[in-house]
């Protein structure tokens, strides 16, 4: 998938959980993103070009970075 696409997914993911306040929404976006995307979604955002993601989705990313560097036999 194209990391244009996958930006405007992160993006809308960390949208929907905005009005939860900005440490629960970083929480659950980057949760979302940890359980339901494809390992190579993961891996494409985590390696490509992040600049194009808001603020919130790029904290959410962040945290979604450190888990795979944490569990990286099972977070592929």
């Amino acid at each position: 998938m194209e990391i244009e696409r996958l930006t405007y997914m992160a993006n809308q993911i960390a949208r929907a959980f905005q009005l939860q306040g900005h440490d629960k929404a970083v929480q659950e976006a980057a949760t979302h993103i940890i359980k339901f995307w494809d390992p190579r979604m993961k891996k494409t955002m985590l390696e490509g070009d992040r600049s194009g993601l808001t603020p919130l989705a790029a904290e959410a990313m962040v945290k979604v970075e450190a888990y795979v560097a944490e569990h990286a036999a099972s977070a592929w």
